[in-house]
């Protein structure tokens, strides 16, 4: 049977990517240059990531707030390092007003501003100027503060939820009085990311600490959590940032110490995006479409009534209500089961293609012979196909009935389990040099479509500093490599560094990179 979309992934992975998201509907590139119109399906997962990672972090202890979209450029130049980072991305906003001139609206030049606006890229500096006047002693700590907020980077090559110029995301922002205090904070927020990760939208991660120059701009440590996508990409799918005392220094966040001192505080930052929905299609999607892990999926079971336009059709739907009625009163991973009956008068051919396209787990196909012997016919997404068969399973519908939380549960795992055998099949740690590994990789040419794939490189490393750090992503960069992370855990001695031949402390991962 012909494949559901229009390319495969080893044929084109980038042309496969913008397929899913067309054919799955999940969103649209807008009017606006780079940004995207999020499609209700689409909108749909990122309401159920955003509710699981929301009520982890309102259960480790933060509070949800809101700052504004725009911050003044004081603000970011305080913070120097800050700005280098981000300068290049910042959309500015000068003028307040329009005005009519020759039959056109135009900006008023006399409604310049008397400080430009920066569309927030991160909020690091406004909401530590709401910490400078909200601590003032050591009883006043920590603050914890949560945001889930838009921001805009103004990306010149963009890519739906991959990349875009404004996305969707949520930016954590805690102070604390000490350094262990903020980096057990930063820690623990890596792990809820990585929860996150695994057990909700089934997508294996490499959890570790960015090299030095991978950091956040301005932090002290910079920690991530590292997918490996279809292709052998990684994916940086969360970041946790311990600050230091670097903002609170340039925007004066003290307290006064049980002692009576004036001390800076330590702060940290934390933020995962919109780009958890790139990285869940190309984590498990397949050359028929999205597959989605049950937890993240808007609709986990979809009946399909096979009708035909004759009065029989009131009693198949009527045995399909009773049905979506039932297992709407049972429940998985803690909520209700999401089904839905789809009752559009299209051909259920065209249905089902709608729908495996789209990534729903289970579709139940209901047809008059399955009413006259209470049955349902069964095809689970994770398992669609027998080479060019689509696989099918009739059930009695008490037994798929009693079954169903159960068979979610299965294919949330069984996803899982097929990304984990990717990721730790494919992370090699056999290369000497870096010559070694550059012959390994080979030529990145612009067409990345034509990039083979290697998966990742775990190497020693001596954790280079300075120039020496610089010289090593110039050489990296030259094959479009890049640096990852530090995978955490590590124990032992680790060789020689591939890089400067040194004593290496630590290995590290390296990728080709989203």
């Amino acid at each position: 049977m012909k494949r559901a979309l229009p390319v495969t992934r080893e044929e084109n992975f980038p042309e496969w990517y913008q397929a899913v998201v067309d054919q799955a509907g999940l969103a649209e590139t807008s009017p606006v240059r780079g940004c995207m119109i999020v499609k209700p399906w689409g909108w749909g997962i990122w309401e159920l990531i955003q509710a699981a990672l929301d009520r982890r972090i309102k259960e480790t202890g933060h509070d949800n707030c809101y700052f504004p979209l725009f911050i003044p450029m004081s603000f970011i130049a305080q913070e120097a390092s800050h700005v280098e980072g981000f300068a290049k991305e910042m959309a500015v906003v000068t003028h307040h007003r329009l005005k009519a001139q020759d039959g056109k609206l135009v900006v008023d030049p006399a409604s310049e501003l008397e400080e430009p606006l920066v569309v927030r890229p991160t909020s690091e500096t406004i909401i530590g100027d709401a910490f400078r006047r909200w601590i003032s002693s050591y009883r006043d700590l920590p603050v914890l503060m949560n945001q889930w907020a838009n921001v805009v980077r103004w990306e010149m090559r963009t890519r739906l939820f991959l990349r875009t110029a404004e996305f969707l995301w949520q930016e954590g922002h805690t102070a604390h009085a000490t350094k262990e205090d903020a980096l057990e904070e930063t820690l623990k927020m890596l792990e809820v990311y990585r929860e996150l990760a695994e057990d909700v939208l089934a997508m294996p991660v490499v959890v570790g600490e960015k090299p030095e120059n991978e950091r956040f701009p301005g932090a002290d440590s910079t920690f991530s959590i590292e997918a490996m996508m279809q292709d052998g990409k990684a994916l940086q799918a969360g970041t946790s940032h311990y600050l230091g005392q670097n903002f609170a220094r340039a925007q004066t966040i003290r307290y006064q110490s049980a002692s009576g001192d004036l001390e800076f505080c330590h702060t940290t930052s934390w933020g995962v995006s919109t780009r958890l929905i790139g990285g869940v299609i190309m984590t498990h999607g397949d050359d028929d479409g999205l597959r989605l892990p049950p937890r993240i999926a808007p609709q986990q079971i979809i009946i399909v009534p096979m009708l035909r336009e004759k009065p029989e059709d009131a009693d198949l739907l009527a045995y399909c209500d009773r049905l979506e009625a039932e297992l709407r009163g049972l429940s998985a991973f803690g909520e209700r089961l999401r089904v839905k009956l789809d009752k559009k008068p299209v051909r259920s051919a065209n249905k089902r293609w709608d729908w495996l396209r789209r990534g729903a787990p289970i579709l139940l196909e209901i047809g008059p012979r399955d009413m006259a012997n209470s049955q349902v016919t069964m095809i689970r997404r994770d398992r669609l196909r027998d080479g060019d068969k689509v696989v099918s399973q009739g059930l009695a519908r008490e037994e798929f009935v009693a079954r169903a939380p159960a068979l979610l549960g299965e294919i949330q795992a069984n996803l899982f389990a097929e990304a984990k055998a990717r990721l730790d099949g494919n992370i090699r740690s056999d290369f000497k040099t870096f010559d070694d590994i550059a012959a390994y990789f080979g030529e990145a040419g612009e067409d990345d479509a034509r990039t083979a794939f290697k998966g990742f490189v775990r190497a020693p490393w001596a954790r280079p500093t300075g120039p020496e750090l610089e010289a090593i992503e110039t050489r990296l960069k030259a094959r479009k490599l890049t640096l990852r992370n530090v995978p955490a855990g590590q124990a032992g001695t680790k060789g020689a560094c591939v890089f400067t031949g040194r004593p290496a402390v630590e290995e590290i991962i390296i990728a080709r990179a989203y």
